[in-house]
């Protein structure tokens, strides 16, 4: 199993308490069509390096994962001119009495169009030294499709639309919590797995809060409770990936995040239902001038 911690981190890059969750969310609505994929204005995505270490949060089911170690590193890089560029490392090890220890190291590098219409991504994956398949592909919006196109496959696919790529969708995240909106229901490719899957994906966005995040007995993403980000509006945010298609549906896992305006996240949580990882921010570099001149002053882009 690939943990995922890594595909909001734009995001990723990503368990307070929730603006609604007193139910559980319901399946997104297949027949609902978001709005076509466009730029937020005032939306600038911080270039940035994020450490975030892992633990396991809960355990049991009928696969009970007895602990779990790990780390994520995120580089992300680019603005809304040039395009965007994150390199991801994530190694973890979850151990059982059933299964042993199981050791999974993924290297992933993808690059998205300012313009979330292209998308190329790569991804090598060693589990227990041994490694898998690599997963190697672009993805481009043609109308109101998607088309991707993976190495070595016989052909390409399309999927019909619209379909957002994960910088974009970050950004939508944010338009929407900025607006005020409570959730968001919207179809994602990352280019994860095999690099055949579509997502659909449904977010339940809480309140703006502001300040440094309550520590709840202890000292989580202490790079967030200092400096420019400690007083930055966020909102906790609860994402639900599901298996494309109709009809009632269970998540394949949900992620729990505080997102930043500015696309850094905290407080994350993944939860497989059996059990859940929690990812702690340790290191956190903000390169505050890269990312706005081109969006700023339009050099280099596109009128």
């Amino acid at each position: 199993m690939r943990l995922r911690l890594s595909r909001l981190l734009t995001a990723g890059l990503l368990v307070s308490a929730w603006g609604a969750q007193a139910a559980p969310p319901a399946a997104p609505d297949p027949e609902a069509k978001p709005a076509t994929p466009s730029p937020a204005p005032g939306i600038v995505l911080a270039n940035h390096r994020a450490v975030y270490d892992l633990s396991l949060a809960e355990g049991g089911g009928s696969r009970a994962v007895e602990s779990a170690r790990g780390r994520i590193v995120i580089d992300f890089r680019g603005d809304a001119c040039r395009g965007y560029t994150m390199l991801t490392r994530q190694v973890t090890e979850l151990s059982s009495g059933e299964t042993g220890a199981r050791l999974s190291d993924m290297r992933s590098t993808t690059f998205e169009g300012g313009q979330g219409r292209e998308f190329r991504f790569k991804t090598t994956t060693l589990t227990n030294n041994q490694p898998a398949a690599p997963v190697d592909g672009t993805a481009s919006e043609q109308g109101d499709s998607v088309t991707v196109k993976l190495k070595g496959a016989p052909k390409p696919f399309t999927v019909d639309g619209p379909v957002l790529f994960p910088s974009e969708h970050m950004r939508r995240l944010i338009e929407a919590a900025r607006a005020g909106q409570a959730t968001l229901s919207v179809k994602v490719f990352d280019g994860s797995d095999d690099g055949r899957k579509i997502y659909d994906t449904f977010a339940v966005i809480g309140h703006t809060e502001t300040g440094p995040a309550p520590a709840a007995g202890t000292a989580r993403d202490k790079p967030l409770r200092a400096g420019a980000l400690a007083a930055m509006p966020h909102w906790p945010v609860r994402l639900s990936y599901y298996t494309e298609g109709a009809g009632e549906r269970t998540p394949i896992y949900t992620l729990g995040f505080d997102l930043y305006e500015n696309g850094v996240s905290g407080a994350l949580k993944l939860d497989y239902g059996d059990f859940a990882i929690l990812g702690d921010m340790t290191a956190l570099d903000i390169d505050a001038a890269a990312g706005r001149g081109d969006k700023e002053t339009g050099k280099g882009c596109t009128p």
